[in-house]
């Protein structure tokens, strides 16, 4: 079995991580962002300077990539959120539990006390059964919280774990 890799991205894998980025937000299925950036947007919004980016790769093929941020400010900013993308063709491999998995070390290597998940749309039933695996409650249900493009208006939960 090919090992996993995780570490932060570099300069040079901007490309391969916008090729993740790009078609998961154009589908608009799974993420609160407008669904139209242009490069310079996407590279913005996902390279945030508030996010410390990380890219899970095999072979030196990068088939995922994740954020890590605080939720919030000031006296919030003990709790964790992250952002998860792998490929198409990697997807159901075990990439996504990899950079959860890391991102919940790092977070605790960061200091921060729980991890939060704002908006996870609950038709993404794949990413719900898995946050859940890994220990997240569904803490809240924000009902027709999300505009999806086949199913109209459906509910996002709000998702939670402690890391203390």
């Amino acid at each position: 079995m090919t090992q996993t890799i995780i570490r932060p991205a570099a300069e040079a894998d901007v490309p391969a991580v916008l090729a993740i980025v790009a078609p998961i937000l154009a589908a608009g299925e799974t993420y609160a962002v407008a669904n139209d950036l242009d490069a310079a947007g996407l590279k913005a919004y996902w390279f945030s300077l508030a996010h410390e980016v990380y890219v899970a790769e095999q072979d030196d093929i990068i088939l995922g990539t994740y954020y890590l941020m605080a939720n919030q400010q000031g006296d919030g900013a003990h709790v964790a959120n992250c952002g998860y993308m792998t490929a198409p063709a990697a997807q159901g491999k075990g990439i996504a539990r990899a950079m959860c998995e890391h991102s919940l070390v790092r977070a605790r290597e960061r200091g921060f006390r729980a991890m939060q998940f704002n908006h996870v749309v609950s038709t993404n039933t794949r990413a719900v059964a898995l946050w859940r695996r890994l220990g997240f409650d569904i803490i809240g249900t924000l009902p027709r919280a999300f505009n999806h493009p086949a199913h109209g208006y459906v509910d996002s939960y709000v998702m939670f774990r402690s890391l203390v």
